[in-house]
């Protein structure tokens, strides 16, 4: 391990393999998500109007909405998470 993985190591707690350990469980929760969410859409697309509206109306559609709000901070984390674990591997 060189001087700037040791660096980041001691800063962030973790060595790369484990960053990418990390990495790939974080990526495999997000597509799990994006194909529920893609299942979803295609759902409601064969509920009729008010099955839908009723749907909607619901306290799980909006957490539902909360938690897709909340995926676009996370995608910008990983973005970052990204950008240290390729520093990592290059050096």
């Amino acid at each position: 391990m060189d001087a700037a993985h040791l660096e980041f190591s001691k800063k962030s707690g973790i060595d790369l393999p484990n960053a990418k350990l990390a990495y790939t469980i974080i990526q495999s929760l997000l597509q799990s998500n994006e194909a529920l969410s893609d299942l979803l859409v295609l759902m409601a697309h064969v509920l009729d109007e008010d099955v839908t509206k009723a749907l909607t109306e619901t306290n799980e559609w909006e957490k539902y909405l909360e938690s897709k709000r909340n995926l676009e901070t996370t995608k910008l984390q990983i973005e970052k998470f990204t950008e240290e674990l390729k520093k990592m591997e290059n050096g």
